[in-house]
């Protein structure tokens, strides 16, 4: 039988370790299912593009690979250009791999079935890259590229389009597909790496703030600080990369005043990963993010090491390459330290005690309750990956929650700010990790931006329990309009009754409306793998 384009770039794909690839068929890219069914890939059906997208978007961030998306022309690629927006504002690894209508039939604007008039220029406005291949030599080479960069560089999503007459292509005589060989990580030049353990051992209130570049780097990270003394800030995607005892573990957010009073005292601060973008340093707008002292930055992204906040001393590398040097050097730099290690690190747990203490206090009562939600959670499954929506116990959450585990949190609150992201990201996290329990955290209003995709645990056979924020609407865009003197309007959308829901999909379903009842849920739904809907009354929260 003839191997055509499409069936060889399942071999291709395979090669390269992919074992989920999330998609929706059509008439439009057949080609592409040509061979998956009898690979070692398992394909995962989503019910609209735009969760397809989360779910692999989920997958991303607890598998740490790409999560590979199939979608059709046009709107296929429209409706999915959601998904990679959230992932390009997180730096998240997706391959999104597009039919488009044949080489002589783009452009000419006859009305072609899904014709859109530049289809690669919208994948090359939400993605990190963004290529078309015309020829099947083309596909090796830019998968290498794309697979290459997710492992080596900061993680983007990635658009390739495929027009359907270069997919029914003969392919047998490309190269047998191989696994491509991964780059060696980047490490600064020593003399930088010895110039920052120096400032480092020398800093009498060292600082460590790190984002979610730094989330695959958590032992180097807790060696780092333990060595320094130094409090770690860790902004909404790095949560988790110390326990939440640790002495020296600060989740709260950097926007909040006693964060921020608490990075202005440092006289050396070592940023990880971390963009100092807005939704992580300046929530709510209310005064710009000032320059910390003595700023030595680690970005693994040339362009961002500058971006925001403007190093002393920059640091182009890997975070865990970089961090394994840092502590490499820094004994040597230690020794010549004036003092010893041991007032530095008392003095860095009292920073950071008197900072947490003073963040929860910033939070207002309602916060400070929804905190408390999300720590019964934690505490009462501590294996589980919470995953969450623009929700106020998210917002809250976002603002001052110490996770479980590095990756453990994570959320569509920040960056892009999606709604129905959740759900689809709960599925894709529980294929990803599926001996893990998965917590989905979603309002009401945004649970039915992506209600389709309640089928979506049911076929993973997913661990999960759907805790469904109820305040009957948008609550949190209601009591905005209000505060700025806006008579509400669009924001209470009625729910459906989410015990049929649950019924519909065969799914437990149980109330929540005390942190007592909550416990007992989740008591319930760790004891064994199941699907459960929890339906919080928000008002006992609010």
């Amino acid at each position: 039988m003839q191997k055509t384009l499409g069936s060889y770039l399942i071999e291709v794909l395979e090669a390269q370790g992919v074992r989920h690839v999330f998609g929706i068929p059509g008439v439009h890219n057949l080609e592409l299912y040509r061979g998956l069914a009898t690979s070692g890939i398992c394909h995962v059906a989503g019910r609209h593009e735009q969760g397809l997208g989360f779910m692999a978007d989920g997958y991303a961030r607890v598998s740490g690979e790409l999560g590979v998306c199939f979608t059709i022309t046009g709107p296929g690629l429209t409706n999915i250009a959601t998904a990679m927006g959230q992932a390009a504002a997180d730096s998240i690894p997706l391959l999104v791999i597009s039919s488009e209508n044949r080489r002589g039939e783009i452009g000419t604007g006859k009305g072609y079935l899904h014709e859109t008039p530049d289809q690669l220029g919208i994948g090359s406005r939400v993605a990190g890259s963004s290529q078309r291949i015309t020829h099947p030599e083309d596909l090796v080479p830019a998968l290498e590229r794309i697979f290459r960069a997710a492992r080596s560089a900061r993680p983007q999503p990635a658009y390739l389009e495929i027009p359907r007459d270069v997919l029914t292509e003969e392919a047998g005589h490309l190269p047998a597909a191989v696994r491509f060989a991964v780059p060696a990580p980047v490490v600064p030049a020593a003399t930088a790496v010895a110039a920052a353990a120096e400032r480092l051992a020398a800093a009498r209130a060292p600082l460590i703030i790190a984002g979610g570049g730094a989330l695959r780097a958590a032992a180097e990270v807790g060696a780092l600080a333990e060595r320094l003394g130094a409090p770690l800030v860790t902004t909404i995607n790095a949560r988790g990369l110390l326990p939440p005892g640790h002495a020296l573990n600060v989740p709260f957010s950097p926007s909040l005043a006693p964060v921020r009073e608490l990075v202005a005292g440092a006289d050396v601060v070592l940023a990880i990963g971390t963009e100092f973008g807005q939704t992580d340093y300046d929530m709510y707008g209310v005064s710009e993010f000032a320059q910390p002292a003595g700023l030595i930055r680690i970005d693994i992204d040339r362009d961002q090491l500058q971006r925001n906040v403007r190093p002393e001393l920059p640091l182009l590398g890997d975070a865990t390459a970089t961090l394994q040097a840092l502590l490499a050097a820094l004994p040597l730099a230690a020794l010549r330290s004036a003092e010893g290690d041991a007032a530095v690190n008392s003095a860095g747990a009292v920073r950071a005690a008197d900072a947490r203490q003073a963040a929860f206090a910033a939070l207002t009562p309602a916060m400070q309750r929804q905190v408390a939600f999300l720590e019964v959670i934690r505490d009462t499954v501590p294996a589980a990956l919470l995953v969450g929506d623009s929700t106020q116990a998210v917002y809250a959450g976002n603002l001052g929650f110490a996770a479980a585990t590095s990756g453990s949190w994570f959320n569509s609150a920040t960056g892009y700010g999606s709604l129905g992201y959740a759900l689809p990201a709960s599925t894709g996290a529980s294929l990803a990790a599926p001996h893990r329990p998965v917590v989905c955290l979603v309002g009401d209003g945004g649970l039915q931006f992506s209600l389709g995709e309640l089928a979506g645990p049911r076929e993973a056979d997913a661990w999960t329990a759907i805790v469904i924020w109820n305040n009957r609407g948008y609550g949190e865009i209601k009591t905005s309009m209000l505060a700025v003197g806006i008579e509400p309007e669009g924001v209470d959308v009625l729910p459906p009754d989410f015990d049929l829901l649950a019924q519909a999909y065969g799914y437990r379903y149980r109330r929540v409306d005390s942190l007592a009842t909550l416990e007992q849920a989740m008591r319930d739904f760790a004891a064994r793998r199941q699907v459960v809907v929890l339906e919080v009354q928000a008002d006992a929260f609010e």
